[in-house]
């Protein structure tokens, strides 16, 4: 409970201070000196991004194969559940990947 509390206090807290960022508009100067910032947050968010579909993707088919072991009358329908959750976690990965580029 203790670490669930930190969490959301965490996110609180970024959410919180997150609007301070854009009050004063970019000068000139400042605003050409963002983009390579930008493209490093980019790199560091889609590298987020992959660790974590790959750290889901490997969970679904450990889990789907388990299943497809213990009953195997079942393996089409757990076949079928685990694509369809596999191509859930890799659009997530592809909308990321979208925003990165349009936002560079």
């Amino acid at each position: 409970m203790k670490r669930t509390a930190k969490v959301v206090g965490a996110i609180v807290a970024v959410l919180l201070i997150a609007p301070s960022v854009f009050a004063q508009g970019a000068t000139e100067g400042a605003a050409a000196g963002t983009r390579g910032w930008l493209a490093v947050a980019a790199g560091f968010g889609m590298a987020v991004a992959a660790f974590g579909c790959a750290l889901g993707q490997s969970r679904v088919a450990s889990a789907a194969c388990e299943g497809m072991a213990r009953n195997p009358g079942a393996a089409g329908a757990i076949r079928a559940a685990m694509l369809l959750g596999l191509v859930f976690i890799e659009t997530l990965l592809l909308f990321t990947l979208l925003i990165v580029f349009v936002k560079i």
